[in-house]
């Protein structure tokens, strides 16, 4: 009960929600202030990714607050609350809570804490790291840190000009980031490693390019580029002011947002054969599993608005690259079995990690609702797992695409009845007789 209410009374911190008093010796990170504090600093950080509304995050108060005090003027400890901070804890690979993070020799590298969620185990864990940075710096291997802002490719940044602009940029598919510089602007100069730096990491999602405003005047002209660096985002015509940090992990984080806001909404696809399943299952981190109505029980109109419901949350979660699936009620009977689907009635919902070989039934209403409340738990590791039954993915029944159209029972054959003597009957009856 006392562990209850002092987290209750830790829940509001300057306005927002968090677990931890400016008192309990534990750091509040930001977005702002990450880079600048941890990443750039020679400092040591035991980090906490939290949601405040995470019951293992609340138990774990007491504990990371005492394993902060331990460690004061040693170790600095930390705490972001992933609820605010999203895009922070995605770019640290955060999936579930709490997670916990040491930041030591090389800070673009931490590494994830695996220990007991103890003050103690907390405080072996930042000596150990403490005892590493000292021999390392000890046999002259330097620090991690971006301090230097080094790294990065020089190739990966796409030099543009008047004649490559439209052809590169307005006319492509690909999302980019475009600096507009002149050579001898300071800014520009200390700006130009974080560029690099960005460009590399966030190859292949987003193209960085740079212009040299002082040569090539139309394109900076017609942009309205007034000072040094301007950056602006173009995606397929779009045009948007680049409003981020300068710093390389701020322009990846800023540039990762925009690429997930921009990414296409899967397709939810019917189950036809083993490559639809293998596509969807074993290409994701997690692929949802819808059955359907058999056809004839739910007509088409009732089976595209369950289909239509899919695809608004299929969308909704699109940034967490998810597969989306569905087959007819019994035409996959083994698949079926294997998630134990059907008990409930149909239809029925599971989402399956095929790389750990477990999944979650969706217990509630099949609905934009329900699914989406089933679905958020997921998102955050919450919600009760069991093992695929036989540990793999059964095989898969080869089944005709479903045309759209309503199902119609079998026609019933017509029977020809010109030959048959009714004289002949009425005799065998009285037989029979």
């Amino acid at each position: 009960m006392k562990i209850l209410l002092a987290v209750l009374a830790a829940l509001v911190v300057d306005g927002t929600l968090a677990l931890y008093t400016p008192s309990s010796g534990v750091i509040d990170l930001t977005s702002s202030n990450f880079q600048r504090d941890v990443v750039r600093g020679d400092e040591i950080w035991i980090i906490e990714f939290y949601a405040p509304w995470c019951g293992h995050c609340q138990q774990l108060v007491p504990e990371y607050q005492k394993a902060a005090q331990a460690l004061k003027g040693v170790v600095k400890v930390g705490g972001v609350n992933a609820d605010e901070h999203k895009s922070l804890a995605g770019q640290y690979g955060v999936r579930g809570f709490p997670t916990i993070k040491i930041f030591g020799l090389d800070k673009n590298k931490p590494e994830d804490y695996n220990g007991q969620r103890s003050a103690q185990g907390i405080v072996d864990a930042g000596m150990k790291a403490v005892r590493e940075k000292v021999n390392a710096q000890l046999s002259g291997k330097k620090s991690g840190g971006s301090g230097s802002s080094g790294g990065g490719n020089a190739d990966d940044v796409v030099e543009l000009t008047d004649s490559n602009f439209e052809k590169l940029v307005l006319k492509s598919d690909d999302m980019w980031l475009v600096e507009f510089f002149a050579p001898w602007c300071g800014h520009c100069k200390n700006l130009a490693p974080h560029w690099q730096k960005a460009a590399s990491e966030l190859k292949g999602k987003v193209k960085l390019g740079a212009v040299d405003a002082t040569v090539d005047t139309v394109m900076a002209s017609r942009y309205g580029v007034q000072g040094y660096p301007t950056i602006k985002f173009f995606n397929k015509g779009e045009v948007e002011e680049y409003d981020g940090g300068r710093t390389a992990s701020d322009i990846v984080s800023w540039a990762n947002d925009k690429a997930a806001t921009n990414i296409e909404p899967p397709e939810i696809v019917q189950i036809v054969d083993n490559d639809s399943l293998d596509n969807a299952c074993k290409e994701h981190p997690i692929c949802v599993v819808a059955v359907l109505p058999h056809i004839l029980d739910c007509q088409s109109k009732c089976r595209q608005n369950y289909i239509d419901t899919l695809t608004v949350l299929g969308d909704k979660y699109k940034q967490k690259s998810w597969g989306w699936i569905w087959t007819e009620a019994m035409a996959q009977a083994d698949l079926e079995q294997a998630l134990d689907i059907g008990g409930f009635g149909y239809p029925a919902l599971a989402a399956l990690n095929a790389k750990k070989m477990q999944f979650a039934l969706l217990k509630g209403a099949f609905s934009e609702h329900g699914i989406n409340e089933f679905l958020r738990d997921i998102s955050f590791g919450r919600g009760r797992t069991a093992p695929v039954r036989g540990a793999k993915l059964p095989a898969v029944v080869t089944v005709e695409p479903w045309d759209g159209k309503d199902g119609s029972l079998p026609e019933e054959e017509d029977i020809d009845l010109s030959d048959v003597d009714l004289d002949d009957l009425d005799d065998v009856q009285k037989d029979e007789l």
